[in-house]
């Protein structure tokens, strides 16, 4: 294993050898170099300024930004089909150069909030409601094989951008793999507000049932935030590796564009595309996990025999067939529903695959698959328009999605789940719960308590 200044020393030299290679002087677009790392990366540092990361301890695999090459924001109805159209206009004009013939890419993320409509702002600098960003330095690990991916806009002089890169790579490779941070003791965290408090949850949730009943809506998602306040500033570098060891199986996001950072370890893909190829997974119907053996497999066969949480289920399962009936050749059969368990709660879950008609991309998928009934309720916008009366919080990207972008057009988005927005000393907390006939407003509060659990639990670490 090199030493990480010797790794460094050698990214630099070979970035001094290629950068004469790359169309520098063009008048337009983005260009991309890949350089091999000499090992898989245990960890993506954090460091001053913007960046992302997604990690997935059980698939192996890190994908994180530093830096903006190049970034475009959008909001509203037409807020994915505006980001497409600047996709679309990124990818043509962005060129990729392989040099150690890595297999890796360039890639950008896309991320969103749970609506379209730009709330006013909870602080000065959120993140805005839709966002495409590549990264100027980015880091991409999978299958015990790493590369750093240099992108710059163009026309560029090479001394610009040489020690632009320079300094970039400077802050990033002496960070990686480093050894694991010791443990801190865990720290007492104060609980501040939620909203809505335990009684104006009772009456929200009664008021959907009300809806429900009624037969305006099937199902509806309502949601809380809770703050915490720690001792200490959270260290997100610590934070993510605490998710990554209580969640393995989810996805951890971290997204930061200045002081407020978005942290979220969520066990739900919006989709995945490979070419023609999409999966999907519905998530929707939830018991808790018990520490004595017995009792926690009484609460699985509850779940899976559990006619309200049944229904719950192939409401989303629903859903998401009739959303890929407007873009799929064939869908298969879904495979479920199976019980995901994770440390704090067990979920219905079902994969849903289908071959898509051609020319299909990461946002029109985006626009059909979002939100889903899991996180919104159903019908769609009856649900939509009754959470944006009745609900009292702004949800932000909670509930949203986010993901990575290829160079194709495709990739992979997951929805924004077990979520908090962290500033120094201070996080807020999101969770939901769906509502359908038979839903009883404490048993679903008790359920976002378990929810919330999961990042509580995480912070302490942090």
């Amino acid at each position: 294993m090199l030493a990480p200044l010797k790794t460094l020393e050698q990214i630099v030299a070979r970035l001094a050898e290629t950068i004469d290679s790359l169309p520098l002087k063009r008048s337009e677009g983005f260009v991309s170099l890949v350089l091999e790392l000499p090992q898989a990366l245990a960890i993506a540092p954090e460091i001053p300024g913007p960046q992302f990361q997604f990690s997935h301890n059980h698939r192996g695999e890190i994908r994180a930004g530093y830096g903006i090459a190049g970034e475009w924001t959008a909001q509203g109805e037409a807020r994915l089909q505006t980001l497409r159209t600047d996709a679309k206009r990124m990818s043509a004009r962005w060129e990729h150069l392989d040099p150690d013939e890595t297999g890796f890419s360039g890639f950008a993320m896309l991320g969103f909030a749970a609506s379209p409509i730009q709330e006013p702002a909870a602080e000065p600098r959120a993140l805005p409601n839709a966002l495409l960003w590549l990264p100027e330095l980015a880091l991409s690990s999978r299958a015990g094989q790493a590369a750093v991916i240099l992108s710059t806009a163009l026309p560029v002089a090479r001394e610009e951008v040489f020690a632009r890169w320079k300094a970039r790579l400077g802050q990033i490779i002496p960070r990686l793999n480093q050894p694991a941070l010791d443990p801190l003791t865990p720290a007492q965290l104060d609980q501040g507000p939620t909203e809505p408090n335990a009684e104006r949850w009772q009456d929200l949730v009664l008021s959907a049932l009300e809806q429900i009943e009624q037969a305006y809506m099937e199902k509806v998602v309502v949601c809380r935030r809770l703050r915490l306040e720690g001792h200490r500033r959270f260290d997100l570098t610590r934070l993510n590796a605490a998710l990554a060891y209580l969640f393995p199986s989810c996805q951890v996001v971290t997204i930061r564009r200045d002081v407020t950072s978005f942290v979220a370890a969520t066990p739900e893909r919006l989709f995945t595309q490979r070419c023609d190829r999409i999966e999907v997974d519905a998530i929707a119907g939830t018991v808790c996990r018990a520490p004595s053996a017995d009792r926690d497999a009484a609460l699985t066969h509850s779940l899976r025999t559990s006619s309200k949480e049944l229904h719950e289920h192939m409401v989303v399962v629903d859903a998401i067939n009739d959303a890929l009936a407007h873009c799929s050749r064939r869908i298969e059969p879904p495979d479920g529903p199976r019980v995901m368990q994770l440390n704090n709660a067990q979920h219905l879950w079902s994969l849903i695959r289908a071959e898509l008609d051609p020319g299909m991309d990461v946002f029109q998928l985006a626009e059909l698959l979002h939100p889903t009934p899991a996180t919104n309720g159903h019908p769609c916008a009856l649900a939509r328009a009754w959470l944006h009366r009745s609900e009292p919080i702004q949800r932000g990207w909670y509930t949203g999605a986010a993901g990575i972008i290829e160079p194709d057009l495709t990739g992979e988005l997951w929805v924004l789940l077990r979520c908090a927005r962290i500033h120094d000393r201070i996080a807020d907390l999101y969770a939901g719960a769906g509502i359908v006939a038979g839903s009883d407003p404490d048993s679903e509060w008790q359920e976002t308590e378990h929810k919330l659990a999961a990042m509580s639990t995480a912070l302490q670490f942090a």
